[in-house]
């Protein structure tokens, strides 16, 4: 509980850093006997300044604005105490000007809060999610300049309107990286980025409402580019004349057949090779993306393509596939998809969805087994890849007819 605590407000000129008669105005704010100075940024003619009203004696039209400035003072710096109060802070004279200054933890700004974040999860966030930060960051302060003409906001002025035309800004703009504007699902990632910001800066207690109370995020569902059997059949078989568009055939099919994302695949040496329980070779590795562990039986296939390039599965530290960059990669794929006449726009991430349904789930490997495999840490995010397999559950369900329709058959014999 607050104690009562001498608290008094006084303002002064500092004659030792007068110049021509004119010197800057300070105004020193005092709790028990503690002191603590603040820069009004005025200047006052020394001659004319009274130290008994703690004002100056000049009736130009400069010395009442003068005075005027130092009663406004003199009433936030009253607010500030009032206010400190209220909260229950601890009343200090350095926490009444932190508060006057906008320095304490009720006055942060949206990049105060944005920076925090960034250097906080430097070792918590993958390098590649927290690239994308800095992305959102450099969005937020595109908007803070070009829309709003300021170079940042207090927190507390953070509002759902702020948040609606921050929406359409990232809508109407240039991306930063291409002179077309965002789509829906890139527009939502920076607004989903900034709501995980602003989630910390409640936990932190630097707000006490969450502008995105009121806010949804919408994200459009795309249909998943995979390959169906008879396209990774044409895949495997068609004929490469290029070292570069074989190479990255096989790195591809490798993750067809392991559901390894592309950075996993990149990173795979002889250490993640093992014998499991049951005596084959399997992948022991862990997730670059979310730390999750992945323990993943080798089919022949993927070993084939293991052999192919003689690492060897056995004391060598050398990665075990030739893996282009990311960029190189998709464009070989679009090439390749091209050439064997394959109408689909292939990415790598295609391989790891091909894995998930044409491999595993429509050859009846159990949802629970796969989604362990690809390293899910929800079995929810497993079952949008349940939901495309048409043709496996036209084949069970045509299954079921013949079974049932022969169950009939039988007793409509039975009964005569």
């Amino acid at each position: 509980m607050q104690t009562s605590k001498t608290f008094s407000i006084h303002f002064w000129p500092s004659i030792a850093k007068a110049k021509d008669d004119f010197a800057p105005i300070y105004a020193r704010v005092t709790v028990e006997g503690k002191r603590a100075e603040i820069s009004l940024k005025r200047f006052t003619s020394v001659t004319y300044w009274d130290n008994r009203s703690k004002r100056t004696t000049l009736r130009t039209s400069e010395g009442k604005a003068l005075n005027l400035y130092l009663d406004q003072v003199y009433s936030d710096l009253l607010t500030c105490h009032k206010q400190l109060l209220g909260d229950s802070i601890y009343i200090t004279a350095q926490s009444i000007k932190a508060r006057y200054l906008g320095e304490d933890e009720q006055h942060k700004t949206l990049l105060q809060l944005v920076s925090y974040h960034n250097i906080n999860m430097v070792s918590v966030l993958k390098p590649g999610t927290l690239k994308n930060y800095f992305t959102t960051e450099r969005y937020i302060k595109r908007y803070l300049k070009n829309k709003l003409k300021t170079n940042d906001v207090y927190l507390k002025q953070l509002s759902y309107k702020f948040i609606i035309d921050f929406e359409q800004f990232l809508r109407n703009g240039k991306s930063i990286n291409s002179s077309q504007p965002l789509r829906n699902n890139g527009v939502m990632k920076h607004l989903e980025r900034l709501k995980k910001m602003m989630n910390l800066a409640l936990r932190l207690e630097w707000i006490h409402k969450d502008p995105f109370v009121r806010f949804s995020l919408k994200f459009a569902k795309h249909q998943r580019v995979l390959l169906s059997q008879s396209e990774l059949e044409i895949l495997e078989s068609g004929k490469l004349s290029k070292d570069i568009h074989q190479n990255t055939r096989d790195v591809f099919l490798f993750s067809c057949y392991t559901g390894l994302s592309y950075i996993d695949v990149k990173l795979l040496d002889n250490n993640h090779i093992a014998r499991g329980i049951d005596g084959n070779y399997w992948i022991f590795t862990k997730r670059e993306k979310n730390d999750e562990t992945v323990k993943i039986p080798i089919l022949d296939k993927a070993l084939e393509i293991l052999k192919k390039y003689d690492q060897g599965l056995e004391g060598q530290k050398e990665k075990l596939l030739p893996v282009f960059s990311n960029q190189k990669i998709n464009k070989y794929l679009k090439e390749i998809a091209l050439i064997l006449k394959i109408n689909k726009k292939l990415t790598f991430h295609a391989a790891r969805h091909t894995f998930a349904t044409t491999v595993t789930l429509s050859n009846g490997v159990p949802i629970e087994t796969v989604s362990k495999m690809l390293g899910h840490t929800k079995l929810s995010t497993t079952q949008i890849y349940a939901k495309v397999i048409e043709q496996k559950v036209s084949l069970d369900m045509q299954a079921l007819r013949i079974k049932l329709n022969g169950k009939e058959s039988i007793e409509t014999s039975v009964s005569y």
